[in-house]
C-alpha cells in the first residue's frame, strides 16, 4: 500500500550518492498510507530506511528533519534522518530523505500488553514536553478543515453513493465537536499518528518512534486520545491497555482538569479524522466489492464508543 512512486536500482543508487551512501539493493515496504517507504542496503552492508515524500515538497521534509534533530536531543527516541552533502535530493520531483535502519519489532495488535501500552504512553509524554524547546509547528494537514474539504471533494465526485450517508454524519459529528472544542487546551509538538507501525520495540522497551511527517501543533489530549485509539481498542477499548498508556503519560505529565473534562471531544475528532483519511487512503483505492486494507467504519466505531464514555473510568473519572 506505501509503494506510490516506483524506485528503481540505479534511481536510489543516484540518490543515495547523494547521502554518500553506495547503495546494493531497495525493495519497497508495505508500510503506511501517504509516502513511498523502502529499505536499502549499502555496499557495506549497512541497512536504512528511505523515504520519498508524497505529498510534502522540499519544506516539509526539512521540517520534519529539524524535529527530529529536537527531539533526539531532548532524549525522545527517534531515528534522526542523514544530512545529505547539499539540497535534498529528489525522485520525480518528490524530496528523497535516508534514515538508519532501527532494529525493532512492531507490535501486533494481539501482542499488546499493559507494559507496552505503558511504555508508549511514556514516550508520548516525552514529545509534548519537547514542546518548549522546538519552533512552533503549523497546524498540519488533517484537521477539521482539511479533512472536511477531502468529504467535499468526495461527494463532488458522486461515484461512490454507498457513502453518502457515512459523509453526512461526518459532516454532522464535525459540526458538533468542533463546536465543542476547547481552543485553550494544553498544547504543543503533537505526533497526530502514532500507531502500531510508528513505534518499534526492542524487548520491552521502545527503541524508536516513527514517521513524524504528520506532526503538527495540537492539543497534547487529542494526541494522546488518538493513540489509545490506536493502540487499545479491538472490536472493543481494552480499558487494561487503556489505563496502562495513561498511566505511563501521567508518569512524566499529568492531565489537567480541562483535558479531563474534554476526552470526549478530543476523541471524537481524533477518530472522524482517520475515519476521513481511510476513505480517501484506502476505500476509493479499493475495487468494487473489495476489501479495503483499512476500514473507515472502525474509526466510527470508535467515535462511537468514545462519545457513550468508553473511556471516562480511565480518564475523566480516574482524575475526579
Amino acid at each position: 500500500m506505501a509503494l506510490l512512486t516506483e524506485l528503481t536500482v540505479e534511481a536510489a543508487q543516484r540518490l543515495g550518492r547523494a547521502y554518500g551512501v553506495e547503495f546494493t539493493g531497495i525493495e519497497p515496504l508495505e508500510l503506511g498510507s501517504v509516502n513511498s517507504n523502502f529499505r536499502a542496503q549499502s555496499a557495506d552492508g549497512r541497512l536504512f530506511f528511505a523515504r520519498l515524500y508524497e505529498e510534502q515538497a522540499e519544506a516539509g521534509a526539512l521540517r520534519e528533519i529539524a524535529l527530529l534533530r529536537a527531539l533526539s536531543a531532548g532524549g525522545v527516541p527517534v531515528a534522526e534522518a542523514l544530512s545529505p552533502a547539499g539540497a535534498l535530493p529528489t525522485h520525480a520531483g518528490k524530496p528523497f530523505v535516508l534514515f538508519p535502519w532501527v532494529e525493532g519489532d512492531i507490535r501486533c495488535s494481539r501482542r499488546v500488553t499493559p507494559g507496552d501500552a505503558r511504555e508508549v504512553g511514556r514516550a508520548l509524554a516525552g514529545v509534548h514536553l519537547s514542546s518548549p524547546r522546538i519552533e512552533r509547528l503549523g497546524a498540519g494537514r488533517f484537521g477539521p478543515e482539511a479533512m472536511l474539504d477531502r468529504v467535499a471533494r468526495v461527494e463532488a465526485e458522486g461515484n461512490r453513493p454507498e457513502l453518502g450517508p457515512h459523509l453526512a454524519r461526518i459532516r454532522r459529528d464535525y459540526a458538533r465537536f468542533c463546536e465543542a472544542r476547547d481552543e485553550a487546551l494544553p498544547s504543543g509538538v503533537v505526533h497526530g499518528d502514532l500507531f502500531r507501525d510508528n513505534v518499534l520495540f526492542r524487548g520491552d522497551r521502545v527503541a524508536a518512534l516513527l514517521d513524524f511527517e504528520s506532526a503538527f501543533h495540537g492539543p497534547f489530549v487529542y494526541d494522546l486520545l488518538v493513540t489509545i485509539a490506536a493502540w487499545c481498542y479491538r472490536d472493543v477499548f481494552d480499558l487494561d491497555l487503556a489505563g496502562a498508556m495513561v498511566a505511563g503519560y501521567e508518569s512524566l505529565r499529568p492531565l489537567e482538569p480541562r483535558e479531563r473534562r474534554d476526552v470526549r471531544v478530543e476523541g471524537a475528532l481524533g477518530c472522524l479524522r482517520f475515519a476521513v483519511s481511510r476513505i480517501t487512503d484506502f476505500e476509493l483505492r479499493t475495487p468494487p466489492g473489495g476489501t479495503p486494507a483499512r476500514d473507515f467504519r472502525r474509526f466510527l466505531s470508535r467515535l462511537d464508543a468514545i462519545d457513550d464514555g468508553a473511556l471516562d473510568a480511565v480518564l475523566v473519572q480516574a482524575g475526579s
